[in-house]
């Protein structure tokens, strides 16, 4: 992280540097309303592979929806990809390793914990985060961030948690949450308008090459059900290659903290889904909880800020 630009340090630990507008709008009201489109979609998600799951084995789930999701950003624009210069593919072959590295390392988590405390220890990459980006780009993260992070805490705590034992699920989830805040850090340091696209390519790249050599030792299995394939191609398309994409472009114009307090709104999303397209009933939990991570991400978007 030493490598990266004074400007990229600034926006990577909390204070925006940008001040520029698109069709008359700030462009940081824009990168958070991409931000929150993409934790809906991800949030959709949950609901959606609750049974594919179960016959088809994780890590081949991945790099299949992974290589559909490369492929098809780079038929669309294969000239994205050629003029991204030596830096951005060494950037993006890291941010898709430590990508691809936190999804397998949260499904191997999952498999020895409840997937409540699961998301709750996922989303503490929102504490981790400023953490890490005060510690690697040495930049005072705003006090308000930190109270942000609080709520967003106590929040994601009041969905998830039902009861919390530390064990070596909980260790392998917490190792995922720091991966996933590295990948934060690291799309605002390095990502750029005009690479945003090449470098999306080349993290799906690095993800699907990662999931697949975990997927080897059994053999890859594809989904055999129609309904598995739909989901398949709904999380290639829209919630890999269309969601990381958004999140490439909007953290250009994001720090890392306030992006990462934006994408607690995951959990949220789920849990609305479960109620609306599932049959799980509204309760105070989800409620109270959603109130929380709504707080949380307003006062870090409303809040006072310092100048850079």
């Amino acid at each position: 992280m030493s490598a990266v630009t004074s400007e990229s340090s600034v926006r990577a630990a909390g204070d925006d540097p940008t001040g520029g507008t698109t069709n008359g709008r700030p462009v940081h009201v824009l990168a958070v309303l991409a931000l929150i489109s993409v934790t809906a979609v991800w949030g959709s998600t949950f609901f959606l592979l609750k049974g594919v799951v179960t016959r088809v084995p994780a890590a081949d789930f991945l790099a299949v929806r992974f290589w559909i999701a490369a492929l098809v950003l780079w038929a669309v624009r294969p000239r994205s990809v050629r003029r991204l210069p030596p830096a951005s593919w060494r950037h993006g072959l890291w941010l898709g390793a430590a990508y691809g590295a936190g999804q397998l390392v949260q499904t191997w988590g999952l498999a020895r914990t409840s997937a409540s405390v699961s998301g709750f220890v996922t989303g503490m990459y929102v504490v981790i985060t400023p953490l890490l980006a005060a510690a690697l780009l040495r930049q005072r993260v705003r006090p308000v961030i930190w109270v942000a992070v609080g709520l967003a805490t106590t929040g994601l705590a009041v969905l998830s948690l039902h009861g919390f034992a530390l064990g070596v699920g909980e260790g392998l989830t917490l190792v995922a949450a720091t991966l996933y805040a590295l990948h934060i850090i690291g799309l605002s340091a390095w990502s750029s308008s005009r690479d945003a696209y090449g470098l999306t390519v080349v993290q799906m790249l690095a993800i699907a090459v990662l999931c697949s050599v975990a997927a080897l030792p059994g053999g890859v299995t594809l989904p055999y059900r129609g309904d598995d394939w739909a989901v398949l191609l709904y999380m290639a398309t829209l919630s890999g290659a269309a969601a990381v994409l958004l999140q490439t472009w909007a953290q250009v114009h994001l720090p890392a903290a306030r992006a990462a307090i934006v994408m607690t709104m995951e959990p949220v999303w789920a849990g609305g889904f479960a109620v609306t397209l599932g049959d799980e009933p509204v309760g105070l939990r989800l409620l109270l909880g959603g109130a929380l991570t709504l707080a949380a991400m307003l006062l870090a978007e409303l809040g006072p800020r310092r100048s850079p």
